[in-house]
């Protein structure tokens, strides 16, 4: 697994990294099985974990904890969000300092570490990045709960506004062969010494052909999402399906050569349930995408 600088924060990460999440963190799914999962991603090189309190119906970070307790964090970049939880049925959202601060609190107790190495603020507006706010947070970093801060935003503008903040280090956006405008967003955030992690780099499984057909449980839960929550991008990915057929890359590969090549990226974060994806996952590290497959890509993101 090769790794890469993420931004200016002074660390290093593997480029492939694991997003602790979805049906991976949910007790329908089995405890053993997600902890051998994460055990088999630190044998392949992953360095980096991303995940949240308000993952998987709030069972993501503590499953996390546990699946990384007894290991050597020296080497590992953990990272988690603030500014929502699961609470009541729902996910809340809640960027008042006092809420952010009993987070914090929790998700150290829950991964067991003295210091979080990375907190995401959870889907800031740009309107909530005031100076009051960033010292507030400034006065949390001083006090040890976290050493690094970061924006997790699908909405370009606000992770725009976190460019020009000096106390935001990292930001993760959603970047994907159907995202093709994030490349200068990307581009532009690297030269503001931002770390750059990528979201929902295999869009979601979208350009992949789906079924109802003999599906497992874990498969029925992410095609009813999509169907729920992502019409728009499971149409949009049937234009790269072409990326499934070819025999000396896999799908998933191709997706993430395409997202690692982008100037500016760090690493791309991938969650999964199954052991198979995440070794195909991590093979992409240091793959060049063909020539041929890389004008494909370009060519069907024109017609977008």
């Amino acid at each position: 697994m090769q790794s890469r600088p993420l931004g200016r924060t002074g660390l290093k990460v593997s480029e492939i990294g694991f997003g602790a999440a979805s049906f991976w963190g949910h007790p329908a799914f089995s405890e053993a099985e997600a902890l051998h999962i994460v055990h088999r991603a630190l044998d392949l090189g992953v360095t980096l974990f991303d995940t949240g309190p308000a993952y998987s119906r709030g069972q993501a970070e503590g499953r996390l904890g546990r699946a990384l307790a007894g290991r050597d964090f020296s080497g590992l970049v953990v990272a988690t969000k603030a500014g929502t939880r699961f609470e009541g049925g729902r996910v809340r959202r809640d960027m008042s300092l006092t809420a952010i601060e009993a987070s914090l609190e929790r998700s150290r107790r829950r991964l067991g570490l003295e210091s979080l190495p990375l907190v995401h603020l959870h889907g800031p507006s740009a309107q909530e990045l005031t100076p009051d706010f960033l010292g507030g947070l400034q006065r949390l970093r001083d006090r040890g709960l976290f050493l690094r801060l970061g924006v997790n935003s699908f909405d370009p503008a606000v992770i725009e506004a976190a460019l020009a903040l000096p106390e935001i280090d990292t930001v993760m956006v959603d970047i994907n062969v159907l995202r093709p405008q994030r490349i200068a967003l990307a581009a532009r955030a690297a030269a503001a010494g931002k770390g750059v992690l990528a979201g929902m780099p295999l869009a979601m499984g979208h350009t992949a052909p789906k079924t109802w057909r003999n599906l497992r449980l874990r498969d029925a839960w992410y095609l009813a999402r999509a169907l729920k929550n992502h019409r728009a991008d499971r149409a949009a990915g049937r234009r790269f399906r072409f990326l499934h057929g070819r025999t000396d890359i896999t799908g998933a590969q191709a997706a993430l050569a395409w997202v690692l090549g982008i100037d500016g990226v760090s690493a791309a974060l991938v969650g999964t349930t199954r052991m198979g994806h995440l070794e195909d996952c991590a093979a992409a590290s240091g793959i060049s995408l063909p020539a041929d497959l890389a004008e494909a890509i370009a060519e069907a993101q024109v017609g977008a």
